[in-house]
């Protein structure tokens, strides 16, 4: 690169960051228990990746090479691997390989990596390659993608899966900056959490930096027939060329929403913010993958009535991306910060009375979460312990929703412009580093209990943060909007036609209200007079889909059941698989259905899916053969 080039880009970073005060030390409180590695003795600090993508043998081969930074007496570099086969590892720039081991293999955290380390190491190359069951990796066939021509390759590092497509620290406490090349068969396109192509590459090779350091389970890679559309300057889309148009569409607010988003806590520091829109089998809403979040295809819904899902995304390249939680156990400051931002971006955009409704919805989540776990489950604290357990589990509506409750309190406690003043002081402050629950304890003591007499008593936050349940000062929500659903489901149940309701401007979230409240004693009649005059059945709404299903094997509505498996069998976000599923295992028809369907359908799911669903249906492939 010519040196002014090289100029410029260092003056634009500059100039993205000017508000965001560069890292000093960072918080560093006990060892992450989920990671083997030990950055207090050896860190890494840079990556260099060089990959190939073989779709046939479903396998990532190639070098990851780490700069890294070590005390005087450090012996060994130690990294977190899961089901990676080490070919050979190089120190610096020596051609001799070095001798190296792996430790006992852990079911959850995979295995560690040492690697002995010269005093004047500096730099370590790794030659490797993935198992095909990477859990991180999801290998899609042509036919499981929406143009059907190519295969599709995306991975999903959150929490501790990054180690089982790159020997790393995979702890969300440890930041690097990277570069990688990428090398995919031709007519199609690699992208990464990285500057990405815009056009596809004529030989398959590409090229990626990533300036500003990010923490392993932010380290994403997709693969596949895609295409690029603009939406502003800094701001599009990647899509398959079958859906590109539907999701331009669907985003187009998406330059306003990032506006609105600045407008409240700072400007964004990342230079671009594009999507990736998926195959649906993707087991998440989106991720938040830096300058690329990936989002499942549910979310276009055609009326732009989902799309809060991308606020809770581009929210977390401040709250999570920007400010990270130390551990798994802290996941709650990602989230919680995350789920406050989201819907303080639609308030911005679709006024108070939308948000309202987010946040009632989001309640009625979480209490159905505490009820299922239990009032005094440990799990339903906000600091978590997670101790030998696999980390996945913290992502609840605890960590989302709790978590969004404690901050209103504080915003609805102190008022909203001093709160507003305290969040962008506290991204900018904690740029680019990591926070556990105990700092944030003290920091929160200093900046808001302590400037604002009352705060602590009304606040309460130790029971919040430590306590189990949600406490009695839980914020309220009215949604208005709901009431009249309300009175309309009540008019219903009273005699009232169902085409007769008054349903003509409901959105998404009241009709989404609306299936949630139906009676448990609804009869099949009733059920099906309902689907006749809404044809909630065939709703091209994911969020009403999931919801009706989930009633509809509740109650026993077998008409639906066609229309249950066509939607298992294509769609892979957890949120929706596990209520359905769960709501089939009530019945002995709806458990012969859920265990047939689930045969089929597993082999569509990513692992992050199936870890959960197989605990839930007891799963033993070996022993159910499909019909």
């Amino acid at each position: 690169m010519r040196y002014s080039a090289y100029l410029l880009i260092l003056i634009a970073l500059f100039q993205a960051c000017k508000d965001i005060e560069q890292p000093q030390e960072d918080i560093v409180m006990g060892k992450d228990i989920h990671s083997f590695s030990e950055p207090e003795k050896a860190v890494v600090k840079h990556l260099s990746l060089r990959l190939q993508v073989d779709f046939d043998a479903k396998q990532l081969s190639g070098t990851a090479t780490w700069d890294i930074e070590r005390t005087p007496d450090a012996q060994a570099l130690v990294l977190d691997t899961k089901g990676l086969a080490i070919e050979a590892v190089f120190l610096d720039d020596d051609t001799t390989p070095v001798s190296f081991s792996l430790g006992k293999e852990d079911p959850v955290l995979g295995q560690a990596l040492f690697i002995p380390l010269k005093k004047e190491t500096q730099k370590v190359r790794i030659v490797y390659h993935t198992s095909a069951g990477a859990p991180a990796l999801q290998w899609l066939e042509a036919h499981q993608t929406a143009g059907g021509r190519h295969p599709f390759l995306f991975s999903q590092s959150q929490c501790i899966l990054a180690r089982s497509w790159v020997p790393c620290q995979d702890s969300p406490g440890v930041r690097f900056t990277y570069d990688a090349e990428v090398k995919v068969p031709q007519g199609m396109m690699a992208l990464m959490s990285a500057e990405n192509p815009q056009e596809k590459s004529a030989d398959g090779i590409y090229r990626f930096r990533m300036r500003q350091p990010i923490p392993s389970y932010l380290l994403a890679i997709a693969a596949g027939d895609l295409v690029f559309k603009p939406i502003s300057k800094r701001a599009g889309v990647y899509a398959e060329p079958e859906t590109i148009e539907a999701a331009l569409h669907e985003f187009e607010d998406l330059e306003e929403m990032i506006r609105a988003a600045e407008r409240l806590y700072g400007d964004y520091v990342w230079e671009r913010y594009d999507l990736l829109v998926l195959p649906p089998s993707f087991p998440f809403g989106g991720m938040e993958n830096p300058r690329l979040t990936f989002a499942t295809p549910t979310i276009i819904a055609g009326d732009k009535s989902l799309t809060s899902l991308v606020a809770h995304e581009l929210a977390h390249s401040w709250s999570g991306n920007l400010v990270t939680n130390r551990t798994w156990n802290d996941l709650w400051i990602n989230e919680g910060f995350t789920v406050y931002f989201e819907r303080r971006i639609m308030e911005s955009m679709y006024g108070r009375d939308y948000a309202e409704m987010l946040a009632e919805l989001g309640y009625q989540d979480l209490q159905q979460t505490i009820a299922r776990m239990g009032e005094n489950n440990k799990d339903t604290r906000l600091k978590l312990d997670l101790q030998r357990r696999d980390p996945d589990d913290a992502v609840t509506d605890i960590a989302y929703e709790k978590g969004y409750f404690f901050l209103r309190l504080v915003e609805e406690t102190i008022g909203r412009d001093k709160f507003d003043i305290f969040v962008k002081d506290y991204f900018r402050q904690f740029a680019f580093r990591s926070m556990d629950t105990e700092h944030f304890v003290e920091y929160f003591q200093k900046e808001v209990l302590d400037k604002n007499p009352g705060a602590a008593k009304a606040i309460r936050m130790q029971e919040w943060i430590y306590g189990t349940g949600l406490p009695d000062n839980c914020p309220k929500v009215n949604a208005t909007r709901f009431r009249k659903v309300e009175q309309a489901l009540q008019d219903w149940l009273n005699g009232t036609p169902a085409d007769s309701l008054p349903v003509a401007s409901w959105s998404s979230h009241e009709w989404l209200h609306f299936v949630r409240h139906l009676p448990a004693n609804l009869s099949v009649k009733q059920m099906k007079a309902l689907d006749d005059a809404f044809d909630f059945t065939h709703s091209g709404n994911a969020e009403i889909q999931a919801e009706w299903y989930t009633q509809a094997a509740l109650h026993g509505y077998t008409e639906a059941f066609p229309a249950i498996e066509d939607f298992l069998m294509k769609v892979g976000r957890r949120k929706f698989l596990v209520p359905i599923y769960r709501a089939l295992l009530q019945s002995e028809e709806g458990k012969r259905a859920a265990l047939d369907i689930y045969a089929k359908a597993r082999k569509n799911y990513h692992y992050v899916a199936t870890s959960t669903l197989d605990e839930m249906l007891h799963w033993n492939e070996k022993a159910y053969k499909v019909h």
